[in-house]
């Protein structure tokens, strides 16, 4: 079985986790990382969701967080501030520094991201076929209202300075119209037999690889089952402040709501919380298939079985 997997940070990341666990042990993951969430900083390209993924399932992960390394330390970023340098509000650590560094390095030299990614999961092996959705620079800018005056920020320091708690009017993937799929990219979605949207953020994360030209229209060409997990249970994020993207751009807070979003023309399948069990038949009559089911990571166990649940509404479609 081949899988594509179409994934963001932590919420992708840790599904990955579980799916690798549900998957049979023949099954071929290929991972399409964010790149819309990479910036530039102290000099380095750092790459947020293609990391999480990587450490995630490589076992460095810093599992409290969600993100970053475990065992962690600041000294540099300490000492960058002793010397006024900021960003201060982008915690990178020494051990992260040191991806970072490499990372740079070797784009410098002109090897292409997804060439990179491959070398960098040579030391991590995280068991799956980890792809950048492009090679060409993305960075996802969110238009914000700060002091009265009506700016664009980069998407790192809308949720993490400022932590959304402004309305975003607008969020735009910088460059993605110009781009092109990373190698690699349109043939696993060619060769796949099942493609998973996980729960992550339906706008800067599933949104900003759908917005890469050629991507959605191959998922859309695939023809075989396209199955989504909700980030939204209960009307509200399960984490983070996906809520406030949403509202940028049109979609309400609602399960059923990013289903129609993504809309039948994508999505096959779609599984919605059990709190959300009441919305199954507004997704149905949008025609996607929808099941409602335990849809909170707690642990290994539930994620695996969620992993599960989409493996087979994506046979129940496919039949």
């Amino acid at each position: 079985m081949r899988i594509v997997v179409l994934a963001g940070g932590i919420g992708g990341a840790r599904f990955l986790r579980g799916l690798k666990q549900a998957a049979p042990d023949d099954a071929v993951i290929t991972v399409i990382g964010n790149t819309g969430d990479d910036i530039h900083l102290f000099g380095l390209k750092v790459c947020p969701d293609l990391d999480t993924v990587m450490y995630t399932l490589g076992g460095g992960i810093n599992e409290e967080q969600g993100w970053g390394r475990t065992d962690e330390t600041y000294l540099v970023k300490e000492e960058l501030a002793a010397y006024g340098v900021g960003p201060e509000w982008f915690g990178l650590g020494d051990r992260d520094f040191a991806t970072h560094i490499v990372r740079t390095q070797m784009l410098d030299a002109g090897y292409p991201l997804s060439a990179v990614t491959e070398a960098l999961c040579e030391r991590w092996k995280p068991g799956v076929r980890l792809i950048p959705m492009s090679d060409d620079r993305i960075e996802t800018h969110v238009a914000v209202t700060l002091d009265g005056e009506r700016r664009a920020v980069h998407f790192q320091e809308y949720w993490v300075k400022l932590r959304a708690s402004v309305d975003a009017h607008a969020v735009v993937p910088v460059g993605a119209e110009q781009a092109k799929p990373a190698p690699g990219v349109l043939e696993a979605i060619a060769e796949a037999d099942v493609i998973l949207f996980p729960p992550s953020n339906p706008v800067v994360s599933v949104g900003t690889i759908l917005a890469v030209p050629g991507i959605r229209e191959a998922i859309a060409e695939a023809g075989v089952p396209v199955v989504g997990l909700s980030p939204i249970v209960g009307d509200a994020p399960v984490r983070g402040m996906a809520d406030k993207v949403l509202a940028a751009v049109g979609v309400d807070s609602t399960a059923a709501a990013v289903a129609e979003h993504y809309g039948s023309g994508l999505l096959d399948g779609w599984l919605v919380d059990t709190v959300d069990a009441g919305t199954v038949e507004r997704v149905e009559a949008a025609g996607i298939r929808c099941r409602a089911v335990p849809l909170m990571m707690s642990d290994l166990d539930a994620t695996t079985q969620m992993a599960r649940e989409a493996l087979t509404l994506a046979e129940e479609v496919r039949a």
